[in-house]
C-alpha cells in the first residue's frame, strides 16, 4: 500500500484532525505515539510525507512544543533516521532515563520500538522508518551524526522527489524507488555511498539540483564543486545527469539564466542589465547577451522592452 500525506493544522482541534488523517494515510504499522496533554492543546503543524509499501517518510514542522507519554509504540523492527533542521529534537526516556539530544543539523538513528519523544516550539525534523533487516544495527541503539553529509542530501533529495511523483508510479516504479530509500538509508548508516549503483543516479542528480539552486550567484559554483560536496567523482555526477538527458554544466546556465530573466522584469528594478549579468556569474553583458539570445531567441534589452506594459 501507499499515500501521500499533506496538511497544515492548528486550532483547537488540530491534534485530533491531525491523528485521523495519519491513521488513514500512514496505517498501524507506523502508528501515532500517545501525546501529553499540553502538546494535544497547543498542536499545530505542518506536515508532508508518504507511505510507500513498508517504508515511511514524513517532514514535521511543530507550531508549538511536543511531548510523548505513555508506552512505546510500533513494530520491534523498524529503525527510524531523525534528521532535524531547526529547533531541537529529544529522543529517548526521560525522567532518569536514557535522552538523546539533536540540535539543528544533526541525526539520530534509533532501532526497534518508537521511543519518547520531544520537539521544541518551531522545529522541523523529517524521519525515515524502514524495516530493520534493511540495516544491520543492534537493537535499541541510538546513533548520531551530522545531516550535511552528501548521504544525508541524497536521502532527502530522493524522498522529496518520491513524495512529488508517488500518485504516478506503477508497481515497478514504486518497488524501485523504495529500494532507493533502503540503499541510501544504509548509506547514511555506513557513512559512505557506493556511487557505482545505478539506481542512486535520480537521487544524485536531484541533490545536486538543489545545491546548485541555493548557490547560482556563487563564483566557485561548477561541477567539480558540486561533486566534492556530494563525495562522489565528478563522472559519477555527470552520468547521474547523461541519464537524465542533459548536462550539469547546462542545467547550471539554464537557472542562471532563468533568475537573469526574472530579474529584467522585476518591478522597480535597480540593477542594469550589466549588473544582472554579473550577480548571475556571466562573464560579460555581451557573453549574457548572446547565452540569454540563444536561450529565449531575445536580447536582455528586446525582452525587457516586450515585457513592458503598454499603454
Amino acid at each position: 500500500m501507499n499515500d501521500t500525506l499533506s496538511v497544515y493544522l492548528s486550532g483547537a482541534n488540530a491534534f485530533g484532525d491531525f491523528a485521523r488523517e495519519w491513521q488513514t494515510r500512514m496505517g498501524e504499522n507506523f502508528a501515532l505515539a500517545p501525546f501529553s496533554p499540553a502538546t494535544v492543546a497547543g498542536f499545530g503543524a505542518r506536515s508532508q510525507g508518504f507511505r510507500l509499501r513498508d517504508v515511511m517518510f514524513n517532514r514535521f514542522e511543530s507550531a508549538a512544543s511536543l511531548r510523548t507519554t505513555g508506552p512505546r509504540v510500533g513494530a520491534d523492527d523498524h529503525v527510524r533516521l531523525w534528521i532535524v533542521h531547526r529547533g531541537l529534537w529529544r529522543l529517548g526516556e526521560p525522567g532518569g532515563g536514557t535522552e538523546h539530544t539533536a540540535p539543528a543539523g544533526r541525526l539520530l538513528v534509533q532501532t526497534g520500538k518508537l521511543s519518547h519523544f520531544a520537539a521544541a516550539p518551531h522545529s522541523t525534523v523529517q524521519v525515515l522508518v524502514l524495516p530493520a533487516a534493511e540495516i544491520r544495527s543492534e537493537r535499541g541503539r541510538t546513533a548520531s551524526g551530522s545531516v550535511d553529509s552528501a548521504e544525508v542530501r541524497l536521502l532527502t533529495a530522493h524522498a522529496t522527489t518520491v513524495r512529488r511523483m508517488l500518485d504516478g508510479l506503477g508497481p515497478a516504479g514504486v518497488d524501485a524507488a523504495r529500494d532507493t530509500l533502503a540503499e541510501l538509508a544504509r548509506a547514511v548508516v555506513r557513512g559512505g555511498l557506493d556511487d557505482t549503483e545505478p539506481r542512486l543516479s535520480p537521487a544524485l542528480a536531484q541533490a545536486a539540483r538543489d545545491l546548485a539552486d541555493r548557490r547560482l550567484t556563487e563564483p566557485a559554483l561548477s561541477p567539480a564543486a558540486l561533486a566534492r560536496e556530494l563525495n562522489v567523482s565528478v563522472r559519477t555526477l555527470q552520468r547521474a545527469f547523461a541519464s537524465e538527458g542533459q548536462s550539469l554544466s547546462s542545467y547550471i546556465r539554464d537557472r542562471r539564466l532563468d533568475e537573469a530573466r526574472r530579474a529584467l522584469i522585476t518591478p522597480h528594478r535597480r540593477m542594469t542589465i550589466t549588473e544582472i549579468a554579473a550577480r548571475w556569474q556571466f562573464a560579460d553583458s555581451g557573453h549574457f547577451a548572446r547565452a540569454f539570445r540563444n536561450r529565449y531567441d531575445q536580447t536582455p534589452s528586446d525582452y525587457v522592452a516586450s515585457a513592458a506594459p503598454r499603454t
